[in-house]
């Protein structure tokens, strides 16, 4: 005998609960899958280890939220399956989201390249989500300690007693940023299923280097300035910030994403200009000025001090040098090249590279192939997005694929 318990769920004589999808994390992904998959009457509960539901969205964009980016293509997530996240993408875009945030009554407003932040508090972002899941159970607090499969659904085994369900969700987020309880839980159930995991790294980190390249960065901890970053095609311009471990900022979180350890980058630190041309057209004008004060019309002051002295130019006048010295102050500057040793590791990485191999999902509903009633969303499966809003974009466009599914295709 079972009793009827509100919002439609089951309770088994002896403390078990039933309901029709469990959802295994109550992050970006988890909360907007459980209003998708609920919205034709679902029995959902959705299960967390952490006291607090979505802490990466609390903490996102400087307390406002980068929760989508209006430029969303394929092109930029990386995965081992690049065209896997097409279709999911397609499915949800970035202006649903947002039509989602403005009936919410939630102010927005678009930064550069097509990101998109909330002019109030990111938690806003995390209250509308709550809402959207309407009769769905929140269990916060919560530990998971095993899931199995039979012929009549899965049984999770909790903090807070058995539930039983006929679906199952994994949507436990990735190893970054394990403050905030980030685990590789995900990974462990994907292979306790059967499923493959792409190896795994930290994403979208500051990168470290050794002692001979911190003797430039250390001096010019905090310095930014607008940079290329290239590694082998791929490149970005974007803000470089100098650190006391090395570099930041955005155009390297998003190269890290890229790099592979013993791997060299190589950095423009001036885009904007042909350094060799002008240091030329500047010399002809005569003038007993110094190369580190020419550079700094170029460059941030601290920055083309250090420049110069690395050269071995600290105090040296520019009408002095000839041609083949201005081509190799240009070369140090427009092809600045580094090995990093390292990244600062999950600990600050924003997302994880690799996760749940897609190969073993269907792209168009996010189940597992050969274990039914099994879904995988976000970032524990092998597509990491880059900079800028992206990886909020395929929490949701990957858990609206999964919720459409579960919810027997309605919207």
């Amino acid at each position: 005998m079972r009793e009827k318990l509100a919002g439609g769920f089951r309770r088994a004589y002896g403390g078990g609960m039933e309901c029709d999808i469990l959802i295994i994390g109550g992050g970006a992904a988890g909360l907007f899958c459980a209003g998708s998959a609920q919205a034709q009457g679902a029995r959902v509960v959705v299960l967390d280890h952490a006291k607090r539901p979505a802490e990466k969205i609390r903490i996102s964009g400087g307390g406002r939220c980068n929760f989508t980016n209006l430029a969303t293509t394929r092109e930029r997530f990386l995965s081992a399956n690049p065209r896997f996240c097409a279709s999911a993408l397609a499915g949800y875009r970035p202006q649903d989201f947002v039509a989602l945030v403005d009936r919410a009554g939630i102010a927005w407003h678009e930064k550069t390249l097509g990101q998109l932040f909330c002019d109030g508090k990111a938690t806003q972002i995390t209250e509308m989500l709550i809402r959207r899941m309407n009769g769905a159970e929140l269990w916060l607090d919560t530990a998971l300690n095993g899931l199995t499969r039979g012929p009549d659904g899965f049984s999770a085994q909790s903090s807070r007693g058995v539930v039983r369900a006929g679906r199952v969700v994994v949507a436990s987020g990735a190893k970054s940023i394990p403050k905030m309880g980030a685990t590789g839980l995900g990974y462990d159930l994907a292979r306790q299923f059967g499923l493959g995991i792409v190896e795994t790294r930290p994403g979208l980190v500051p990168l470290t280097f050794a002692e001979q390249d911190l003797a430039l960065c250390k001096p010019l901890a905090g310095v930014s300035v607008e940079a290329e970053i290239r590694h082998g095609k791929t490149r970005f311009r974007d803000a470089l910030l100098f650190t006391h471990r090395g570099l930041s900022g955005p155009a390297v979180l998003q190269i890290s994403s890229f790099w592979q350890p013993g791997d060299m980058i190589e950095i423009d630190l001036c885009p904007q200009a042909d350094l060799a041309a002008a240091l030329r057209d500047r010399r002809g004008q005569g003038g007993r000025v110094g190369i580190a004060t020419v550079l700094g019309a170029h460059l941030p002051a601290r920055l083309a001090e250090a420049i110069a002295a690395d050269l071995g130019l600290a105090g040296a006048r520019l009408a002095d040098q000839n041609n083949k010295t201005l081509d190799r102050i240009a070369q140090r500057i427009h092809r600045w090249q580094v090995r990093p040793v390292g990244s600062e590791g999950y600990r600050t990485a924003e997302v994880t590279v690799g996760g749940v191999d897609t190969t073993y999902l269907d792209a168009r509903t996010m189940q597992a192939r050969d274990v039914p009633g099994l879904y995988f969303i976000g970032e524990c499966v092998d597509v990491t997005g880059w900079l800028g809003g992206y990886n909020f974009q395929w929490a949701w466009a990957s858990a609206h694929a999964a919720g459409v599914s579960l919810a027997g295709g309605g919207r």
